[in-house]
């Protein structure tokens, strides 16, 4: 059973997407009530948060949860019109725009899902069991998210299998293809027409689109890869052993190793992201703090710029839109940051709502009311929607 609830009726939103969106609960630690500015929803909270250098006023809502699934949320992507979710009980639900109704749902293999990313018509999803799932998106058909192919592809196996220099050593007395992920696969990321997978194996595999085949296969981490993200030709690792690592390609070659952004000792870094223009990558930990790095002009080298207690608990996804960073923790909550000067971080405000751990984050592009929506996905199964402000008041 599906449920979708939305908070009480509110004045539309001046741009035409959620236009039936609605107020609704507590956004923050801390609030001051107030009249709604007005770039700001209606009837929406606002909050003062004291910085020895600056006050913000924050002011967020809550426009819908989205319920329906049967295992923790562990993933969203933006697919065209569509919001993809999907969880650790195997299914995807397809939330169709500007409703949030559930337009479909999809979904086939053993184990959960644990990534997803949309390019173009397909949609690649990331399984429990090693296996990266291909769908083709056609609205036109009836079967709109239609299985085309998995990853390696029997294409792929049949041209390497007879060959011993392809097997490779994944456990004491077990080999298997170097195409293969030998554990559960955490994370994807997509750029410049190739898709890159991070796995519990330790390693970072490099798909082509256009034909599926796996290009390369790098022994990235000492531990678990748990987050990828790719801008301006360099993909970033995020690992368990508390490193991020920066991979570069020059034309034809192979990726190699770019640079490398230590963590805090013994710290599992969970989560990284990356502004658009490349210059700064951040990266969420299990000790509950953010990094922050500033990479130099040519994306060779990265320093340390930051270093914030964001959370009590363990940072376990982050996005950015713009200068705003958000983040998501094991503690319930949702941190929302400025990046002001020098790469470092302004605490904007927190937003509570889940039952238990957020595992995701997706940030929507399209302006709404001079604000973004923000999807959240959680242990507590569900999936709620939130829109926060680009700009904040002095």
């Amino acid at each position: 059973m599906v449920l979708i609830t939305m908070a009480p009726s509110m004045h539309e939103f001046s741009a035409p997407l959620l236009s039936s969106a609605t107020s609704s609960r507590s956004c923050s630690i801390s609030s001051t009530s107030s009249e709604a500015d007005d770039n700001s929803p209606p009837t929406s909270h606002r909050f003062e948060l004291r910085d020895v250098a600056t006050t913000y006023e924050f002011s967020c809502k809550s426009l819908a949860v989205l319920s329906g699934h049967i295992g923790s949320v562990s993933c969203l992507a933006l697919c065209g019109e569509f919001i993809l979710s999907a969880s650790q009980g195997k299914d995807i639900i397809v939330w169709q725009q500007p409703d949030l109704r559930q337009f479909t749902k999809f979904g086939q293999g053993d184990g959960s899902v644990k990534a997803l990313v949309a390019v173009g018509n397909k949609v690649f999803t990331a399984h429990q069991d090693s296996k990266i799932r291909v769908w083709k998106v056609s609205t036109s058909s009836e079967n709109v998210f239609k299985l085309i192919n998995t990853l390696p592809t029997t294409k792929d196996y049949l041209g390497k299998f007879m060959k011993q220099s392809n097997y490779v050593q994944t456990r004491r007395h077990h080999k298997r293809l170097w195409i293969e992920h030998a554990d559960s696969i955490s994370c994807l990321a997509v750029y410049n027409g190739l898709v890159y997978s991070g796995s519990w194996d330790k390693t970072l595999k490099v798909w082509r689109i256009s034909d599926l085949k796996c290009l390369e296969s790098i022994k990235a981490h000492d531990d678990a890869i748990n987050s990828l993200v790719a801008c301006k030709g360099i993909v970033y690792s995020a690992s368990a052993d508390g490193k991020i690592k920066a991979w570069g390609k020059h034309g034809n070659t192979s990726h190699s190793l770019q640079g490398i952004l230590e963590g805090h000792k013994d710290v599992s870094l969970n989560s990284v992201t990356v502004s658009e223009d490349g210059k700064w990558v951040y990266g969420g930990g299990s000790d509950g703090y953010i990094m922050g790095w500033e990479g130099n002009a040519n994306f060779i080298s990265w320093k340390l710029v930051s270093e914030t207690r964001a959370h009590h608990m363990a940072v376990l996804c982050m996005c950015l839109m713009g200068e705003v960073l958000c983040s998501g923790s094991a503690d319930k909550t949702i941190g929302i940051w400025k990046r002001e000067a020098y790469g470092k971080l302004c605490k904007i405000g927190v937003i509570n709502g889940h039952q238990g751990p957020i595992k995701c984050l997706q940030a929507s592009p399209c302006n709404v009311g001079n604000g973004f929506l923000l999807y959240s996905g959680g242990l507590d199964k569900t999936v709620r929607v939130w829109w926060v402000p680009k700009r904040f008041a002095i």
